[in-house]
C-alpha cells in the first residue's frame, strides 16, 4: 500500500516520527506536514498567499502552510501517484467530541476524504507519554484493514488511551461525545504594555455517557469513530421548511 502521512502538530513532531516507523512495516508512505505546529487550525486552506514546499533532514516534505493545505498540495501536484490512504498523527492530545471541529489532525484525514480517499486520523490522549501504546492500537486497525477494508471512501478518528501498553484494551467504535462550553479568553499584557487574549481552555467533558469515545478512552479502551462531513441538520429539515412558510 502507499500512504500519504501528515499531523498537525508540524513535521519534527514525534508522533509524525512514530507514526512513519509503524507505516513502513506496512508499505511505501510520503510525508508532508506543516512546517510549524499548526494545531486548532481546523479544515483551513491558504488562499491569500503561494505555498512552499521543501525537504527536511529527515526526508519529510514541508509546507509553510496548515494540515488541509498539505494534504491537498500531496494529493493533487506533489506525489506521483495517489495514495491508497491518508493517516493524519500521532497527535499529541485527544481529539475527543467538539475538538474534532478544531483539530487540523481531523481536516488533514477529512480532505483525504473528500479527496476520494480513506483516511484516519489518530491522536494520543493525555500528555501523549505513550507512543507505544497509540502505535500498538494503529497496528491492530492496520491489521483489520488490510485483512478486510471498508468498502469506498471512510473518514474515521482514533483516539488512544494515554497508558501503558499493558493497560490498552482494544479497540471500541464509539460516537462523538460533547465538552461543556470552553473557558473564558486569558486576558493579560504582552512586554510592551499592550492588552493580550489567549484561548480559554476547552471545556470540561458532558456527555460522557457508555457509547461515547470520552467513555471508551476512560476505559483503556481506543475509540474509533466514524465521521461525516455532511452538516446539514436533517432533523431540524421540516421544522425549517414549516416555519419559512408560515
Amino acid at each position: 500500500m502507499r500512504f500519504l502521512l501528515c499531523n498537525d502538530d508540524g513535521y519534527f513532531a514525534p508522533g509524525l516520527a512514530a507514526l512513519a516507523d509503524t507505516l513502513a512495516h506496512y508499505g511505501e508512505f510520503t510525508v508532508v506536514a506543516p512546517e510549524r505546529d499548526m494545531s486548532g487550525a481546523s479544515h483551513s486552506l491558504t488562499l491569500d498567499r503561494p505555498l512552499k514546499v521543501r525537504r527536511a533532514a529527515n526526508d519529510f516534505y514541508t509546507v509553510n502552510g496548515t494540515p488541509t493545505d498539505c494534504v491537498h498540495l500531496a494529493v493533487t501536484g506533489i506525489l506521483d501517484a495517489r495514495p491508497d490512504m491518508v493517516i493524519s498523527g500521532i497527535n499529541h492530545g485527544d481529539n475527543l467530541g467538539d475538538d474534532t471541529l478544531y483539530s487540523g489532525t481531523v481536516a488533514a484525514a477529512t480532505e483525504g476524504f473528500l479527496l476520494g480517499l480513506p483516511s484516519l486520523a489518530v491522536s494520543l490522549t493525555g500528555d501523549a507519554a505513550h507512543l507505544d501504546t497509540a502505535r500498538l492500537a494503529l497496528t491492530d486497525f492496520l491489521d483489520r484493514w488490510l485483512g478486510q477494508p471498508l468498502s469506498g471512501p471512510c473518514l474515521m478518528s482514533l483516539n488512544v488511551p494515554d497508558v501503558p501498553r499493558e493497560q490498552y484494551r482494544g479497540i471500541k467504535v464509539t460516537r462523538l461525545g460533547r465538552r461543556h462550553e470552553s473557558g473564558p479568553a486569558l486576558c493579560s499584557l504582552d512586554p510592551r504594555g499592550e492588552t493580550v487574549y489567549w484561548v480559554g481552555p476547552a471545556g470540561a467533558a458532558q456527555d460522557t455517557g457508555e457509547g461515547s469515545d470520552f467513555h471508551a478512552v476512560a476505559q483503556g479502551y481506543a475509540s474509533l469513530t466514524p465521521l461525516t462531513v455532511d452538516l446539514t441538520a436533517h432533523s431540524q429539515l421540516a421544522t425549517v421548511e414549516q416555519w419559512l412558510h408560515r
